[in-house]
């Protein structure tokens, strides 16, 4: 496999997953998501990622949103498993589940809190790749992990059998780059920003979009993609900005959050927005009033709400 074995472009943000008050999932919920995402035309949604609370559910649990998603979409969007997990064996468990319910591919990081070397790290997903034959996109999160992915990493990672993308989110931007320069010929690459350095990197190297988060801007989040491939770089600014907003004011360069957690912030958001995004799960706890005013204020600024 390699990039050429997929199709996955644009904007395919890791979404939050609906639990009740009472932290149970909420599928009714879920399908309306998944409904919202379809209207909104997002090129694909990554299911159980780090905005899905993945270290809450069990494994049923993330089979189940698996198998719920695959037979909701229908092939209307690209579904991406999020699979990460403290153990090579907990992945593979995952990504079958993935494989089974027919997922397009899985997203995977280095193991969180164990901080692997190189070789460590390469072993690990290389047991991953030999064992479920998916596509593979590779998750480059330090903040999340612990671990950054040097170009030569990653290049040694990318000539494993099943991987065929990369979601470099890093803080470090000539880190981001060189590994672009390197990698775009041979697998998909994402993280693209929704400005005109991002614009300048695709027209000039190469890149296939971006994977954020939650998904909160609708349709403007893969319209500054549609835009730049149509040759309208006006038009891709204009929408890509109204993301830069909100990057601004909830994320820190590194993608943590500024205030409260991520699903907690971007759940209120959505639900601010009409969609029912539930509640976070605990550990995690909803905003307080101060920090729902923040994300309103936010919303509104954008227009979004009143």
């Amino acid at each position: 496999m390699d990039r050429t074995t997929v199709d996955w472009h644009g904007y395919i943000p890791a979404v939050t997953t609906p639990f009740t008050s009472q932290g149970d999932l909420d599928l009714a919920a879920w399908d309306e998501q998944l409904e919202w995402f379809a209207a909104e035309g997002l090129d694909g949604v990554v299911i159980a990622g780090t905005t899905g609370e993945w270290y809450t559910l069990t494994a049923t649990e993330r089979a189940t949103l698996f198998t719920h998603a695959a037979r909701r979409v229908r092939g209307r969007y690209t579904l991406l498993g999020g699979c990460n997990a403290y153990t090579a064996a907990a992945a593979i468990g995952h990504a079958r589940a993935a494989r089974a319910a027919g997922l397009d591919g899985i997203l995977l990081t280095p193991p969180p809190y164990v901080v692997p070397n190189a070789r460590e790290t390469i072993a690990f997903y290389e047991e991953v790749s030999t064992a479920v034959d998916i596509p593979l996109c590779v998750y480059n999160w330090p903040r999340g992990t612990g671990v950054d992915l040097d170009t030569e990493t990653l290049t040694a990672i990318a000539d494993l059998p099943t991987v065929v993308a990369i979601k470099n989110s890093t803080g470090d931007f000539g880190g981001f780059v060189r590994g672009l320069v390197a990698l775009h010929e041979r697998v998909r690459y994402f993280g693209i920003p929704t400005d005109a350095v991002g614009a300048a990197l695709m027209r000039g190297i190469g890149g296939d979009g971006l994977m954020g988060a939650g998904a909160v801007l609708g349709r403007d989040h893969p319209a500054f993609f549609t835009h730049l491939a149509a040759g309208d770089e006006a038009a891709a600014l204009a929408v890509g900005a109204r993301d830069r907003v909100l990057m601004r004011a909830w994320f820190t360069p590194d993608y943590g959050p500024r205030f409260a957690s991520a699903p907690a912030i971007l759940k209120h958001a959505l639900t601010l927005r009409g969609v029912p995004a539930g509640h976070p799960r605990r550990p995690l706890l909803p905003l307080t009033a101060a920090e729902a005013e923040q994300v309103h204020a936010t919303l509104a600024e954008l227009g979004l709400v009143s």
